[in-house]
């Protein structure tokens, strides 16, 4: 049952997050993402025959499954938080919205060795913004705690709409 609730929670949290990114989906081929001078809508570089037109970081083998597994790893923060959450354990969501996802430093670090700035910034912005997730979760408030859980995860869905591995 418990398990029911959490994936309808997930379900209702991401719906708008998944508009949000069919929308930035759309717009990624214009200005927004392309400061480089490239013409609205042409094809990045990275795009190269894909069939997959999000923008490829060009990372290395070893580089990628790192990245992978650091995203999986987000993931199942988030699946943690939702639990916690949904069993009013706010305190310990906290700690895991700041130490699993927060800006800390190796985050930090980790995010400043991406040669693409959009990339880094999206990243920077998500652990920033799971930083703020954990500051409301103090709070115990669900209704809050349920909206900074959805604007983090916003991060998510954009991020995965815009780049590739």
């Amino acid at each position: 049952m418990k398990t029911r609730i959490m994936l309808a929670a997930i379900c209702i949290l991401a719906a708008p997050a998944l508009l949000q990114a069919q929308d930035t989906s759309h717009r990624l081929h214009g200005d927004m993402m392309h400061g480089d001078g490239m013409q609205s809508g042409s094809m990045h570089p990275m795009q190269a025959n894909t069939g997959d037109e999000r923008i490829s970081l060009g990372l290395a083998p070893m580089q990628k499954q790192h990245q992978l597994a650091n995203m999986r790893s987000h993931l199942k923060a988030v699946q943690d938080i939702v639990g916690m959450i949904s069993e009013k354990r706010f305190d310990e969501a906290s700690a895991v919205a700041h130490e699993k996802l927060g800006l800390t430093p190796e985050m930090q670090k980790m995010c400043s060795m991406f040669s693409n700035a959009n990339f880094r910034e999206l990243g920077l912005a998500f652990h920033r913004s799971a930083d703020e997730l954990g500051d409301t979760l103090k709070k115990g408030d669900l209704k809050q705690s349920m909206q900074a859980l959805n604007r983090t995860m916003n991060y998510c869905i954009r991020c995965h709409a815009t780049y590739r591995q």
